[in-house]
């Protein structure tokens, strides 16, 4: 799954990765989690914009705006089946806008959580994206709530000691491909959900700080030695 991701990249650089129609408006941050605001992007007629949705995807036909809290994630493998998803995956394919995400080890001490991100050729977190899918949720009083779910896949080999699943990561090349409007046949773009190479990832423990969701300060991306 992906229940923890960051976002840290200067706006300048999200909009030059995404090819953005305008540089968003954007704040590091270090600890997102479920049910917060997070950054996606989609193919307008305009080109592409950012837009600020609610993580935890809400279906137009939810009676309830809560149901989103348990659909932050959604497999690949099912999503263009599943009655929550199938339609976004035809119509609604968005990037979500990140550079890094959390997972946890079940450990005799408890629960260890491990960093993951991609560097670049100087070892810095480089912007990526996981593929994910929108809806535009609106109640009978007329309350518009955007909201967006992240895909998962099976864990790469570096991703596996720790946990089974991972966020599709996407590839730059593959953006116009998993954006295009043009596209409504989930089949035409399933085999873009792929775990991400494992040679192009690293990872490191942190502090067991970034368990606290109401933490979000640079130090939660400091390395700590196990023992």
């Amino acid at each position: 799954m992906c229940g923890r991701y960051t976002q840290t990249q200067s706006p300048e650089r999200v909009a030059t990765q995404f090819d953005l129609s305008a540089v968003p408006e954007l704040s590091p941050r270090y600890n997102i989690a479920p049910t917060q605001g997070i950054p996606i992007v989609r193919e307008t007629d305009a080109g592409r914009d950012l837009q600020m949705v609610h993580w935890g995807l809400i279906p137009s036909w939810a009676k309830d705006p809560k149901m989103g809290a348990r659909m932050i994630n959604a497999r690949a493998e099912t999503a263009a089946e599943k009655p929550s998803f199938r339609t976004a995956m035809r119509r609604r394919r968005c990037l979500v806008v990140a550079d890094g995400f959390y997972e946890w080890q079940r450990t005799a001490k408890g629960k260890q959580p491990f960093f993951f991100y991609v560097p670049d050729t100087e070892g810095r977190r480089s912007p990526i994206a996981f593929a994910g899918l929108w809806e535009t949720w609106e109640s009978a009083k007329g309350e518009v709530i955007p909201s967006a779910t992240i895909l998962t896949t099976a864990a790469n080999n570096r991703v596996q000691p720790v946990h089974d699943r991972m966020p599709v990561i996407l590839p730059a090349e593959h953006y116009a491909r998993w954006l295009d409007p043009d596209c409504q046949q989930s089949a035409k773009v399933t085999d873009l959900l792929q775990p991400f190479p494992t040679d192009q990832m690293a990872t490191f423990a942190v502090s067991t700080a970034v368990n606290n969701p109401r933490q979000d300060q640079p130090e939660l991306l400091e390395a700590i030695a196990l023992n």
